[in-house]
């Protein structure tokens, strides 16, 4: 039966080949690096299981999706395979394969490609992508943005060099707590969630605790991320939370919690944008302003290390910005990280 990649070569996405002297390498072991996540019993989380469970069903649902997971070494293999094992896999009809379960390969800081998964992906899968030549190259892998992985290994040219990234500029992450848009979606890719987009342009570490619906700032939650070394700290869960009264009880006891064991820590508070669909324009005004009070208060106490970025004024211009009126789509992101990086920029070159 004839198929659309019969009609046309370029949308075929080429299979695994196996190369005689392929070597897998697991990830968790010298010299790569992994930013991002953890290993934590059978798989990579963003927090540990028993956080996630404390906090709720719906947060223990997500924690082990790799939003956010990257995985650094340097290498003058010709072609950079992986294998991947994984778990609680998902599909959207309006959220691409290759962001949800997809892995991206970045080179010398650019865009290479994506190892993309196949459309029946069940637990896992295989690709690789070939370069020109064998020049040493700086690789970042992303992982996916809404998948849980299991096992990751990444191979090479058994002959060719394997050494470890250069360090990140800034060793400490930059963490973002926030709803399904923070998590990355629904970006095409995992490359282009806008705390990604970030991380690359400001070369930051950075740790996404995005969840997806299930972002309600609860007190756990706020706990667990006090304990974290941070270079800075983004607030974005507006739009989880349930009305403006819910949010009102949420948002600025957490940044409380959190400016308790980090007085001087950089605080960047951000609202929904102007296309979430599921708010009427009052609505959004209102949870906009409790969100504004809580930076207010703190500016009336004499916080110096606030910052507030109005949402709603992200996508000004840009009616294109979405994939369904609510949720990101590359452009949106783009815009997002431009919004964001201008305020993290300034804080992290002081």
């Amino acid at each position: 039966m004839k198929t659309l990649a019969d009609v046309d070569t370029y949308l075929r996405i080429p299979g695994f080949q196996v190369r005689e002297n392929l070597r897998f390498y697991d990830v968790r072991e010298d010299p790569f690096r992994v930013y991002g996540v953890f290993y934590e019993g059978d798989r990579f989380r963003r927090l540990p299981e028993a956080v996630a469970l404390a906090t709720s069903a719906n947060v223990h649902y997500l924690h082990a999706n790799t939003t956010g997971g990257r995985v650094r070494f340097v290498t003058d293999s010709p072609y950079v395979a992986i294998h991947v094992e994984m778990g609680n896999i998902d599909r959207m009809p309006h959220f691409s394969m290759t962001g949800m379960n997809g892995l991206d390969m970045y080179a010398d800081d650019r865009y290479f490609g994506t190892f993309v998964p196949p459309a029946d992906l069940e637990d896992g899968f295989e690709n690789i992508l070939e370069f020109p030549d064998g020049k040493l190259r700086q690789i970042t892998i992303h992982m996916p943005l809404y998948t849980d992985v299991k096992v990751l290994k990444v191979g090479l040219q058994e002959t060719a060099k394997v050494l470890p990234h250069a360090p990140y500029a800034y060793e400490k992450p930059v963490v973002v707590y926030g709803n399904s848009i923070t998590q990355g979606a629904c970006a095409s890719r995992p490359g282009n969630s806008y705390p990604n987009m970030l991380s690359r342009k400001l070369d930051v570490d950075h740790v996404n605790l995005g969840f997806s619906g299930s972002a309600k700032g609860e007190p756990q939650l706020a706990q667990y991320i006090a304990q974290l070394p941070m270079q800075a700290f983004v607030m974005d869960y507006d739009g989880n939370a349930r009305d403006r009264e819910q949010l009102q009880a949420t948002h600025e006891p957490f940044f409380k919690i959190i400016r308790e064991k980090h007085p001087d820590l950089p605080v960047i508070f951000m609202t929904a944008t102007n296309q979430a669909r599921f708010f009427r324009d009052k609505e959004l005004e209102c949870r906009r302003d409790v969100i504004r009070a809580t930076y207010e208060n703190a500016l009336a106490a004499g916080d110096k290390n606030v910052y507030f970025i109005d949402g709603a004024k992200i996508y000004e211009g840009w009616e294109d910005a979405t994939v369904e009126g609510c949720h990101a789509n590359d452009l949106g992101f783009r815009l997002q990280a431009d919004a964001v990086g201008v305020v993290l920029e300034r804080i992290l070159k002081g």
